[in-house]
């Protein structure tokens, strides 16, 4: 949890270039990387990819960076490629397809689970809607990011940062002396920009790791990278409402087929029985009959969750073959015993 004394924010043209950027996007057809129209139906958007590797200077880092994705993400997709040298001429894939979380379509929604945020702009009658989205830093194990409907109270660019008796402590504990600002600058882990939310302390900032994006590395505040969060900045007045959610496990439809992503629960947490049968229940929700679906592979996504979006299987057939051979065999132990 970062502690942050406040000044006044400057406006920038950031906002108004981006939604120059959107409105030429619904002309030409194409929208920004990680803007996307909200599906008329269901509640899938974006898609999976793979890229090329061209430069062998790049790390797997640079290419999530550049394709809108954060370490876990492009870790976890990518299970088989080195994290620094994936070499030229590797194939990377891009995990872009998400299920939007199982909260209001409006503000901002975290899902701490998925290190992701969405944003749902207000837009008037002549434009379509839409969602962005965002990957992020959350709180590490200790400093947990805080669930719950808050709102942004103010936006602050250069912010200073001031740190918490926390890191204070951490310092004098190795003999060190932690300073009691940091000004604006290259040395400030909140970055140029800064949303401070409702709760107390808590707040949405830039940074200056930018590697540590998909990563559970802060001490409860959200951080996006430095482009993002500038983005965004001047298009999230004060009073937008956040809403802060823990799914790991989401339910999405493509017209009827029941897609799942399941991604490994918070280090504190795990995937317990309960949730396995809350996952069945909501599925079944879909329709009165019920939904006919493969069990054993629902079970297995949630035992190994690797965040990849995948279709769940018709429930399988059973194998009469084996049943007939079984009957036989039955049979004839039948007739030795007569």
């Amino acid at each position: 949890m970062w502690q942050l004394r406040t000044r006044t924010a400057v406006g920038m043209l950031v906002g108004w270039l981006a939604l120059i950027g959107v409105a030429q996007a619904e002309e030409e057809g194409e929208w920004p990387r990680g803007h996307y129209p909200l599906p008329e139906e269901g509640n899938v958007i974006g898609d999976t990819y793979t890229v090329t590797v061209e430069n062998y200077d790049d790390t797997l880092l640079d290419i999530a960076r550049r394709h809108n994705v954060g370490y876990r993400e492009i870790v976890r997709a990518n299970p088989d490629v080195s994290i620094w040298i994936p070499g030229e001429g590797t194939e990377v894939t891009i995990p872009g397809r998400f299920i939007l979380p199982d909260a209001e379509r409006t503000g901002i929604v975290i899902n701490i689970a998925e290190l992701r945020l969405y944003y749902y702009p207000k837009v008037d009658d002549s434009e379509t809607p839409r969602v962005e989205t965002y990957p992020i830093g959350i709180g590490r194990e200790g400093f947990g990011t805080p669930l719950g409907v808050t709102e942004t109270t103010m936006n602050i660019k250069n912010p200073a940062w001031y740190p918490p008796e926390s890191v204070q402590r951490e310092a004098r504990a190795r003999g060190e002396e932690a300073p009691s600002v940091v000004p604006p600058g290259p040395d400030n882990p909140l970055g140029d920009h800064a949303i401070i939310l409702g709760f107390d302390g808590y707040l949405i900032h830039g940074t200056n790791q930018p590697d540590g994006i998909g990563m559970r590395a802060s001490r409860g505040c959200i951080r996006m990278f430095p482009g993002d969060i500038e983005s965004i900045f001047d298009r999230v007045p004060a009073g937008t409402q956040v809403h802060i959610v823990n799914q790991p496990i989401k339910i999405g439809w493509d017209q009827e087929q029941p897609l799942v992503q399941a991604f490994p629960p918070l280090e504190e947490e795990g995937h317990s029985k309960s949730a396995l049968e809350d996952t069945v229940t909501r599925l079944n929700q879909r329709s009165v009959e019920g939904l006919s679906f493969d069990y054993e592979q629902l079970r297995g996504l949630l035992d190994d969750p690797s965040g990849r979006m995948i279709s769940l299987n018709p429930k399988p057939e059973p194998d009469r073959k084996h049943d007939t051979i079984y009957k036989g065999i039955y049979a004839e132990i039948a007739l030795r015993r007569s």
